[in-house]
Formats: C-alpha cells, structure tokens, sequence
C-alpha cells in the first residue's frame, strides 16, 4: 500500500508545502497489455532478478499469445511501467503464467496484486501453470497453485565431448517431425512458439534420430535447443527417449560453448537428467517449483531432461 502523510491530531492532514506527498496506491496503477517494444524493461528487470533471460526470446514469446503479456503503469496509459506479468494461453485448456516482477523501488503497494488479478483473467477457466522462486510459492499457493516438482537450475563450464552422428543440426523439413515430438513432452501443443525456437537468430537447435528402419525414414528421438542469454547461453528445451540419447544432444548443444558457462533447467524428479548434468560437473545455482491450479495432459515427463523456459514453461 502507499504511504501517506501522518495525521494531525484532530484528524486532519497537515496541509503545509512541507508535508509529504500521498504516494501512488494500487488504485492508481493501470494495466495495459504490453507491445513487444514494451517487453524489453521487463526483461531488464528479469537479469537484474538474476533469471538470465535469452537475448531473443521476446519474439518467441509473443508469437504463441500476443495478447498474453501486461504491464502495470503509472500516470495513465502512457505512463511509466512499473510491473508485469504474462499469461500466456496454450489451447482451450491451459495457460501458463510468468515474469511476475514489480520494480524494486515500488514493492510493497499493492502494484502485483492488481496485475495478477487483471492479467490472470486472461486465461479464463484454463489450468494455469507456473515456475514459482522460493520466495513466492506460499502466495501461489494461497492463489490455488498446487506444487508438482522442484526445478533446479544448474550452470557449469560446457564440456568438449564427441557428437554421435545419429545427432545433427534441424533442418527446415524436420520441423513438423520436431512439433509432433514436443507434443508428447509437454501439456500443451505449442506450433507458434515452436516456428520461432527453432529457427530463430543465435539459436542452435539439434534433433537426434534413430537408425533407418529400412524405410528410408529415422523417427526423431529427441531434440534440443541452446540459445543465448544475458548472463549465458541456456539450454532448453532438452527432449530425448533415452539418457543416451539426451547425452548425445547435450554434446551437441555444448560443444560450441565448450569452455564458458552454460544453464540448463532441470525437473528434479528426473533423476537420469539430474545425473546426466552431474557428470558434466554443473551444479545447482537456482531453484523453483512447478505448480498447477488444476489438472493437465499427460505427457513423457521421463522424456524432459530440460525444460524449454521457466518463463513460458
């Protein structure tokens, strides 16, 4: 809430040119979507949290629900923004929330919650889901957010490995392959989102394949994407059928980081991706939980070795 000035003791406001001004309250905050050409300050506000935003990502995100990113502003709506928080739709039925952040000057007033609660209409009766920093996730779950599994975020020096040939770069006719497997890894299908990952400006993204079933087709077994972030490259998401498949895309999407730190996000109950990290000598820096207002799909939650993005999910 806003501070005001103290009370006369009869009940009235000192009305002096000394007397402190009222400061702006949750009233006075008005929510706007946000524009791409927005984005860029929240993002800012992001790296200062420590997340490590990717450096292109905004174009992604806003390519799977342009309508789904807010930011609170004050004085008006051209005024300055001051929060945000997006609520990005997945299909009919679920809907992920992120970037929840107010500036750090202006906590404490009441400026979240009214964003919350305005953008969250967005996604209507969907499932909500989210990646919650330690510090949030009793609100979230007095918000009806259930946790599902811990995600920890670990960072170390890329290692130089050998690439196993059934690994290689995607290619534009991998595409619609690369979208019918990341169907089966995650609770929503995300074609949109997907065109822009994989292709997108400094992203560098592998599939790996099974061998030639004589037909002259190798099904996909996996895929991964690294891109670059602004404190440093962030693998995700990594998808694969096998612990030795994710390992042979894991060399992959370092081998050209090899001596410079990478991030990865990994879900905590996959204890062969926990393990494949290890080995490589990362360690955890980081942690949220993964929580649910409700029910989603099944998908291979054996199959994520990296999430694609704490902030879309």
């Amino acid at each position: 809430m806003g501070s005001y000035p103290p009370m006369e003791r009869n009940g009235a406001h000192p009305m002096t040119s000394s007397a402190r001004p009222v400061s702006p309250g949750p009233e006075d905050l008005v929510v706007t979507r946000a524009t791409p050409e927005d984005w860029p300050v929240v993002t800012g506000w992001a790296a200062d949290e420590g997340w490590n935003p990717g450096l292109s990502d905004t174009a992604g995100f806003f390519a799977q629900d342009p309508e789904g990113f807010f930011v609170g502003r004050l004085g008006g709506f051209d005024g300055e923004p001051v929060s945000a928080i997006s609520v990005v739709n997945y299909g009919d039925a679920y809907a992920f929330l992120g970037f929840y952040l107010v500036r750090p000057d202006l906590r404490g007033r009441g400026y979240g919650l009214t964003t919350w609660q305005t953008a969250l209409a967005h996604a209507g009766t969907r499932t909500v889901g989210l990646d919650g920093v330690v510090a949030q996730q009793d609100n979230y779950r007095r918000s009806g957010f259930a946790p599902a599994h811990r995600t920890l975020r670990f960072t170390g020096t890329a290692p130089a490995a050998d690439v196993p040939a059934r690994v290689r770069p995607v290619r534009q006719e991998d595409l619609a392959a690369i979208a019918a497997y990341d169907t089966l890894c995650t609770p929503a299908d995300r074609p949109r989102f997907l065109a822009y990952w994989l292709t997108a400006p400094g992203h560098r993204a592998f599939v790996c394949e099974a061998a030639d079933d004589g037909s002259g087709n190798r099904s996909v077994t996996g895929y991964g994407v690294v891109r670059p972030g602004h404190d440093a490259p962030r693998i995700g998401p990594l998808f694969a059928d096998t612990p030795d498949d994710a390992r042979a895309l894991f060399a992959a999407l370092t081998g050209d980081a090899a001596g410079t730190e990478v991030a990865i996000d990994v879900p905590e109950p996959n204890t062969a991706a926990v393990a494949l990290v290890a080995e490589a000598g990362f360690t955890p820096s980081f942690e949220t939980a993964r929580m649910y207002t409700g029910p989603v799909r099944e998908f291979a939650r054996e199959r994520v070795f990296g999430v694609t993005t704490l902030e879309l999910g």
